[in-house]
């Protein structure tokens, strides 16, 4: 694992002042512009969605679009996407939450996921846990089981590990980096 740490960390860039003075923005379009970076990454997930017994992963808007499909592919699973809101065709499932300074809305289509499914929450990076927490329960109220949480990096000093924790009653929450 340490190797694929290594890899990962060396494809992801630091961005300072973005979006904001005194934010370092972790960019991880050099990981995904690298073939044998953006595959590790896939295998590990994949690997996690098999290990936990997922049925369907679902991946948070936008990054964890990238990420998600092709470890849904790789692992032979469906893909679904959580969406901002007002973003979805059709009937839908919204979940507020808040945010640092104000409150946002996602939803999912309902539909797509059955009271047989197992899921693997798939995003780039773990902050505060609200988008996270937001899905969780998304998926609960659509009848669903989450399998676990996979993300490519945990941004440890927001602490939102604790949140989620609590919210995934047991199920595994995966950080590949933890900064």
């Amino acid at each position: 694992m340490t190797d694929i740490k290594e890899l990962l960390l060396s494809r992801i860039r630091d961005v300072t002042d973005y979006p904001e003075p005194g934010v370092v923005f972790k960019d991880i379009t050099p990981l995904l512009a690298d073939p044998a970076a953006f595959t590790a990454l896939t295998d590990a997930f994949a690997e996690l969605a098999a290990r936990t017994g997922a049925t369907k992963v679902v991946g948070l808007e936008a990054r964890g679009f990238i990420l998600g499909a092709p470890v849904a592919v790789r692992a032979g699973l469906g893909f679904v996407p959580v969406r901002k809101a007002g973003k979805l065709p059709g009937a839908t499932l919204a979940q507020a939450y808040d945010l640092e300074y104000g409150s946002a809305e996602i939803e999912i289509h309902a539909e797509d996921l059955t009271a047989d499914d197992r899921i693997l929450i798939v995003d780039d990076v773990l902050a505060t846990g609200g988008t996270a927490e937001a899905s969780i329960q998304l998926i609960h109220r659509a009848g669903a089981e989450v399998a676990g949480v996979a993300v490519l990096m945990e941004l440890g000093f927001l602490n939102g590990r604790p949140r989620l924790e609590a919210a995934l009653n047991g199920a595994p929450l995966e950080a590949l980096l933890t900064v």
